[in-house]
């Protein structure tokens, strides 16, 4: 069977998709008896012009024989396409005890291919399952009663069962095809797998998430909750054993670390056991808030209610001068703001969409880049020391009862406190408290964010906007540590194999689900 890929295709917002046939067939220049059949392996929407809003398509075209093609279209870059196919391999039969700490994209998926190849791994939790951690994020959000151990950082599926699941990743990795296909097995929406923009949504999330742990418990994984590494057992630079939730000792062989990035109790020990890590950059910033419906006017202009259009989405960056860059980053379409922290005393800050986007406000963080040389001190653990610092004072400046500190984007460029909410609602829970944000964050992020809202205003009219809302704060994008491996994505101390997001090796769901297959595959080669 021959597959030729074929790319930039255009349709109009009110052409019908089955005229792709005969756009193959032109572009070709074959026959449409010659085509057996084509798969859009991408779509993505080009509204630069809102008068003439496209959908952009790449195929796989299956043709009767390449011969009869008359023209390979270089515009296209037509061109004949390996299919690639993600063998899963079996191993050898072992007795070691392979153990995966972190129940996020990460270790999922590092268990997944580890019970698929017969190795019977345990994937530990400090969390909760799913359906109940639900009911902790709801208490939390509803009464503002936190639980240290189940939030929106801790639990099934991690951070990500309560973001918008987004799918999207700059790394060119075939295995990202591998992971969609089980997200999709699992009951995700099939079209991610060709949208430019893929996002499974909270809601469907957390069913994919359950469905990934009974496959693992299918294939003679165990998975095990409310179980927290709490310390090892190491012999001669060899980890033997770990110690859970301060009591219990288990025998471990390989240990998979893919905790999340706000484990810091962990990564404490890690540091105090001498696991070797270094200090990472992340950013700080605020949550930015608008109506929904003018961002939908603001990229699609008079076509914003077109049915075909999916909730607008932006991404944007703002180079100054003479302060450090600002940049748009998890941006939410027709989201929530929601109340991410782990700890007691501090508010922190994340986004979140439901699959259908369909929420009154839109929102997105907007981050500025944080050096190593901004910590107080060398320390690998600075970093974490840093986050916590105006996580406690986002607490204070709210209220200190979890309610976050909002200010409207007028009163925010003005330098003046704000004192009530307008026409934009903030979205976030339990609750706001209008106020001014310059005790939440450094000098140098206010200054940045300061300069740089008018000009993204140019980017994106209304950004700026006066009643638009400013939520602090947002602290967690990324891990501030970063644990060393070698090629083997081995540690300094052998046996442990530092993975995802929180290691410091990845960012986002897929890049991290994609680093955990990565280690799983070297441990499964090993054996």
């Amino acid at each position: 069977m021959n597959i030729i890929r074929i790319e930039e295709i255009q349709l109009g917002l009110d052409d019908n998709e089955e005229i792709l046939k005969s756009k193959v067939s032109k572009i070709l220049a074959i026959s449409e008896k010659e085509i057996l059949s084509y798969t859009i392996i991408k779509k993505a929407i080009d509204s630069r012009k809102k008068h003439n809003i496209l959908f952009i398509y790449s195929l796989d075209v299956k043709v009767k024989d390449t011969k009869a093609i008359k023209k390979w279209n270089k515009r296209h870059r037509a061109r004949i396409q390996e299919p690639f196919i993600y063998k899963e391999k079996p191993a050898n039969k072992t007795n070691k005890k392979i153990v995966i700490v972190g129940s996020g994209p990460c270790g999922l998926f590092a268990t997944l291919l580890l019970a698929k190849a017969g190795l019977n791994p345990l994937l530990i939790e400090r969390g909760k399952d799913v359906d109940s951690r639900i009911k902790d994020i709801d208490k939390f959000s509803d009464t503002g009663v936190l639980n240290p151990k189940s939030n929106i950082q801790f639990g099934e599926g991690g951070a990500g069962t309560f973001s918008d699941g987004k799918l999207y990743t700059l790394i060119n990795d075939p295995r990202s095809k591998y992971i969609f296909s089980e997200l999709i097995k699992a009951g995700a929406p099939e079209e991610i797998a060709w949208s430019a923009s893929p996002h499974v949504g909270t809601d469907k999330l957390r069913e994919v998430i359950k469905n990934l742990r009974n496959q693992i418990i299918k294939y003679g994984g165990k998975v095990k909750f409310e179980t927290c590494l709490t310390d090892l057992v190491i012999e001669n630079n060899k980890l033997k054993a770990i110690i859970v939730n301060d009591i219990d000792k288990i025998p471990v062989d390989e240990l998979i670390l893919a905790t999340g990035h706000s484990s810091r109790d962990t990564y404490k020990m890690l540091y105090e056991r001498q696991l070797k890590m270094n200090q990472k950059p992340f950013a700080i910033g605020v949550r930015i808030e608008h109506h929904t419906e003018m961002i939908n006017k603001s990229q699609y202009g008079d076509n914003y209610e077109h049915p075909k259009l999916p909730t607008a989405k932006y991404k944007l960056v703002q180079h100054l001068e003479d302060k450090r860059p600002v940049y748009t980053f998890c941006m939410c379409p027709g989201g929530y703001v929601m109340g991410a922290t782990s700890e007691e005393n501090a508010v922190v800050t994340n986004g979140m969409s439901k699959y259908a986007q369909d929420g009154e406000n839109s929102n997105s963080a907007l981050l500025v880049p944080i050096k190593v040389s901004d910590f107080a001190s060398d320390n690998p653990l600075a970093g974490i020391e840093f986050q916590q610092k105006w996580e406690k004072k986002a607490f204070i400046a709210g209220g200190s009862d979890y309610s976050a500190p909002v200010q409207l984007v007028g009163d925010f460029l003005e330098k003046r406190a704000s004192t009530e909410i307008k026409k934009v609602k903030p979205s976030y829970k339990p609750g706001v408290k209008p106020t001014s944000l310059d005790s939440c964050l450094p000098d140098y992020v206010l200054e940045s964010l300061r300069e740089a809202l008018p000009l993204l205003d140019n980017k994106i009219k209304g950004f700026a906007h006066p009643e638009a809302i400013l939520t602090g704060v947002e602290t967690r994008s990324s891990s501030t540590i970063r644990i060393e491996r070698n090629e083997g994505f081995e540690s300094n101390i052998a046996g442990i194999y530092p993975a995802g997001e929180g290691a410091g090796h990845a960012g986002g769901i897929v890049s991290s689900a994609i680093d955990g297959m990565k280690v799983a595959e070297m441990i499964i080669e090993e054996l």
